[in-house]
């Protein structure tokens, strides 16, 4: 993997394999072992290598694009709250390098996509529920707000980057007026949650099984430098609307009263009656669903990650199921039946 002709056309991969060199007799790593582990839609890459005691991760985040040191502050925040996340072993915050411990090779959704019988999926969504609620007890200490200001941000990528780039659509004066009342509704609704650790991506490809003892316990928790101290009910919206696998509304409610339940106990500040609850997640993620399909629409159309087209259906399904329910979003679903037809297939997969 770290052969001389691969690191010559790569160098941040030559930058990495010198710094491993130097780690390579105090944690017991076989430098020919290492190998990709997997990528994400920033700059961020990652490499398992074999270990003395097992395996370990390479985080490579390159300093012009990334910066390390948000991960490495939320790890010492999840961690003072048990949550299981990975241990950092060694860092070159400068190099954008870190070697952390390996939670395993397999997140929720390769198992949930290599077939799981309904208890073992069940039982690892109870798991994931009661992370969820341990992690909203974590300090939120140098964290930035996830406030009104930030969620209106992230809503400007719908029509920029979904309804006009994606779908070619021209907004004309009316829309443009709706989408800015229909967004000062959710960002107010929204920023007016009680405030607590957000991940902003607590869902199936970043928890991953921890099946073997020295993976520590159920979940194992990934992806969180993004991390904010934002609105409770987010995370919750992202595990049970999931962008990358499709649940039907049946199993979002069990899930949703499971953990309102599980919250309460735990004497976070949720919201005593369950219909007000749902109401609060529900339109919490029709918010995180609009930036998404504005994201996914960037990633493609901007950076030529097309593969996100892929699940863009099912978040607008997520979209459509929560706009349908409250009278107060129907003009943003007249627009989305104006959008669906408008959607450029020639070329992607859907």
């Amino acid at each position: 993997m770290a052969s001389t002709s691969h690191t010559g056309a790569d160098p941040r991969l030559a930058t990495l394999t010198h710094w491993l060199e130097g780690l390579a007799s105090t944690h017991g790593l076989d430098l020919a072992s290492l190998r990709p582990a997997s990528s994400d839609a920033s700059f961020r890459r990652y490499f398992r290598l074999d270990s003395s005691s097992g395996t370990a991760i390479v985080m490579d985040a390159p300093p012009a694009h990334e910066d390390c040191r948000p991960f490495v502050h939320v790890t010492g925040l999840l961690k003072s709250a048990g949550i299981n996340v990975p241990s950092i072993l060694a860092q070159d915050l400068q190099q954008g390098l870190l070697l952390i411990s390996d939670l395993g090779p397999t997140t929720y959704y390769q198992a949930i996509q290599s077939g799981l019988e309904d208890a073992a999926l069940q039982t690892l969504y109870r798991d994931a529920i009661g992370a969820l609620v341990g992690m909203q007890q974590a300090q939120t200490t140098g964290l930035p707000l996830y406030d009104t200001e930030r969620l209106a941000q992230e809503l400007a990528l719908f029509p920029e980057w979904y309804a006009r780039r994606h779908c070619q659509a021209q907004l004309g004066d009316q829309d443009l007026a709706m989408l800015e009342k229909t967004f000062a509704a959710l960002t107010r609704d929204n920023a007016a949650q009680p405030t607590v650790l957000v991940h902003r991506d607590f869902h199936s490809p970043n928890l991953m099984v921890c099946a073997k003892p020295e993976h520590g316990s159920n979940p194992g928790v990934i992806d969180y430098q993004d991390a904010l101290a934002g609105p409770l009910t987010y995370d919750l919206a992202s595990l049970v609307m999931d962008a990358r696998h499709t649940w039907e509304e049946p199993q979002q409610l069990d899930w949703a009263i499971r953990y309102w339940e599980a919250a309460r106990a735990a004497g976070l500040p949720i919201a005593p009656d369950f219909a007000d609850f749902h109401r609060a997640y529900e339109w919490m993620s029709l918010q995180r669903n609009l930036r998404i399909l504005g994201v996914f629409a960037r990633l493609s159309h901007r950076d030529q990650k097309h593969h996100y087209l892929d699940h863009m259906p099912r978040v607008n399904a997520y979209v459509r199921q929560v706009a349908a329910r409250y009278g107060v979003f129907t003009p943003l679903l007249r627009l989305l039946d104006k959008l669906d037809n408008r959607q450029v297939t020639v070329g992607y997969t859907f």
